[in-house]
């Protein structure tokens, strides 16, 4: 099997792309919703786990209850996207976000910061968020 994940924190959602599964698995959106659920009951968990009621919606490689053995694709939307329009723009905007560049301790800020060449770190911190789990949580409940 295979996994990819897509998606930032604050962006329009986070995605998974499950990849091997065998055809006739059957599955269900409310039995991933389930796991979804139990993810946002961890110790420490954050002001975010209030905003956002994660349920998933399966885009491909399930139909009528059963996976058909493509891959398999998963959408998990992020309520809380339309607050950060202008910093998660896709397109330039006009008044462009101040640049993050204060490191934060016991993150991969620095490490993502090195690989990717980053002076914004921005980037590495929506994709190195605790909400990019949500998107593992959904392809784990396959």
């Amino acid at each position: 099997m295979r996994l990819l994940t897509a998606g930032e924190s604050h962006g329009p959602g986070v995605l998974a792309v499950l990849d091997g599964v065998p055809a006739g698995l059957a599955i269900s959106a409310s039995d991933i919703d389930a796991d979804l659920r139990r993810r946002q009951l961890g110790y420490g968990r954050g002001a975010r786990q209030t905003i956002e009621r994660d349920a998933v919606r399966i885009t491909g490689g399930v139909r009528q209850g059963h996976t058909t053995g493509a891959p398999i694709a998963l959408q998990i939307a992020n309520r809380d996207a339309v607050n950060w329009e202008r910093v998660m723009s896709v397109e330039p905007v006009a008044e462009p976000p101040a640049a993050v560049t204060r490191l934060r301790p016991g993150h991969a800020d620095l490490a993502g910061a090195l690989k990717f060449g980053h002076e914004d770190v921005r980037d590495v911190i929506e994709r190195a968020s605790a909400r990019e789990t949500a998107a593992r949580v959904a392809a784990g409940a396959i």
